[in-house]
């Protein structure tokens, strides 16, 4: 297990979820709220239903605008930005945050096949 996996092991929940769990989750009665690092021209190509948009390079300045008290899920294209991000929230002091390991693309490929690859 990575560094940034430890991390996010010692805060209770796993630093990163699959598609399958992110998709039920978001069913679920208290669903979590959904971000989108990608960048604009990324986000303007697909999404993943109704999320919020914040850039990767904007994290740093908005991140204490996103609830502390909610569950985050943060995706991008394939789950790399999306891990850094999970992991520097965490560290700034939002326990409730994981990244969507493959993100966008493997949503595509294994929920929603509607929402185009790139």
């Amino acid at each position: 297990m990575d560094a940034l996996n430890q991390a996010g092991e010692q805060q209770g929940l796993p630093l990163e979820i699959d598609v399958s769990e992110t998709a039920t989750s978001l069913k679920s009665g208290d669903a979590p709220l959904l971000l989108d690092v990608r960048e604009p021209s990324e986000r303007a190509f697909c999404h993943i239903g109704n999320d919020l948009h914040i850039p990767i390079g904007e994290i740093p300045l908005r991140w204490d605008s996103l609830p502390k008290d909610k569950h985050l899920l943060v995706y991008c294209h394939h789950g790399m930005r999306s891990l850094r991000v999970a992991h520097f929230l965490r560290q700034a002091g939002l326990p409730n945050v994981q990244s969507v390991r493959g993100g966008i693309e493997a949503w595509s490929l294994q929920i929603d096949p509607g929402v185009p690859r790139y």
